[in-house]
């Protein structure tokens, strides 16, 4: 099987989409024969190109990241490209990664329900659409240098405590990303049950959105501060008059 995948960070190879991608393509390519072309939709001057690419997939996957609830601008410029190619009877199967700094599923199903109706507009099969919140978590454990703060995130990953541990879970995270690439290399479907996995939680308790909320605001955005000489400047507001 040929894969095409289209990633749609604005970070380009340098992002947590490209990290996850990663892990599932590591886990396509085990199935003896699979392939994969990877492309990087922020050269946005090869726009003509990508969309050959498309036209000519057997298999296509569109991942990108969610801003406040929004695709990227290079994604749905990219979608709009594709408008010629609405009327032909053989556009390829079609599959979508989301991943988002929140961490709740439901902030995704909107697009979620958007890309179902892409898919039966462009008359291509709608492979199914993987959901997975809390993804900036990633970036946490490189920067914990203190004991007590590596001791909450593993205290976190061992009890899924509120709900909340397993967003901290990197390890989990990719080799479940692994798991469902090899599965979809194998049949070339996407494995619902890894989805539903992924996806969780679809929200939180009102207590596991505080504890959310509480670890990630000292174990990542205090500790970028500090890291940056900012933390003292957290609370100017240069701009008020």
């Amino acid at each position: 099987m040929k894969l095409t995948v289209f990633n749609g960070s604005p970070r380009g190879e340098e992002s947590n989409t490209g990290t996850l991608l990663e892990h599932f393509l590591n886990g396509f390519v085990e199935t003896q024969g699979n392939t994969y072309e990877l492309a990087y939709l922020i050269r946005v001057r090869e726009r003509n190109k990508f969309v050959e690419m498309f036209r000519q997939a057997e298999q296509v996957l569109l991942a990108f990241p969610l801003s406040n609830d929004a695709m990227p601008s290079i994604v749905k410029e990219f979608i709009e490209s594709l408008e010629p190619l609405r009327k032909q009877a053989d556009n390829p199967a079609i599959g979508f990664i989301v991943q988002s700094g929140l961490p709740e599923s439901i902030h995704s199903r909107y697009v979620e329900r958007y890309l179902e109706k892409l898919a039966v507009r462009l008359r291509c099969r709608y492979q199914g659409t993987v959901i997975r919140g809390g993804v900036e978590a990633i970036r946490i454990p490189p920067l914990l240098d203190k004991k007590i703060h590596k001791w909450i995130c593993q205290i976190g990953k061992a009890t899924d405590f509120a709900g909340v541990g397993h967003l901290i879970d990197t390890e989990k995270l990719f080799r479940t990303l692994y798991e469902l690439g090899r599965t979809f290399g194998r049949v070339g479907e996407i494995d619902k049950e890894i989805v539903k996995k992924l996806a969780q939680p679809e929200k939180f308790t009102r207590f596991g959105f505080w504890v959310f909320k509480t670890v990630v605001h000292n174990l990542y955005f205090n500790l970028l501060l500090k890291r940056n000489n900012a933390f003292s400047k957290k609370s100017d507001r240069p701009y008020l008059q």
